[in-house]
């Protein structure tokens, strides 16, 4: 026999994943979350960050917003 699917739990983890997604993209929209920024009060300017420190500061971004909505 077929075992039933469980589409409720994973439509669940879904739209927490979406919910984190969308977290994430505001946030680093509306802060500039990872980017380097041009001069700090005190600091001398940081010069430009890779884009493999981009990305990261972003996928650290989002596992934060996950564990926030609980979608891990």
């Amino acid at each position: 026999m077929a075992e039933p699917i469980n589409t409720t739990q994973d439509t669940a983890k879904s739209n927490h994943a979406e919910v984190a997604l969308d977290m994430m993209k505001f946030i680093a929209v509306q802060t500039g979350y990872g980017k380097a920024s041009g001069q700090q009060t005190g600091f001398g300017a940081k010069g430009p960050i890779s884009p493999e420190q981009y990305a990261d500061a972003l996928l650290e971004l989002y596992a934060r917003c996950k564990k926030i909505v609980k979608a891990d």
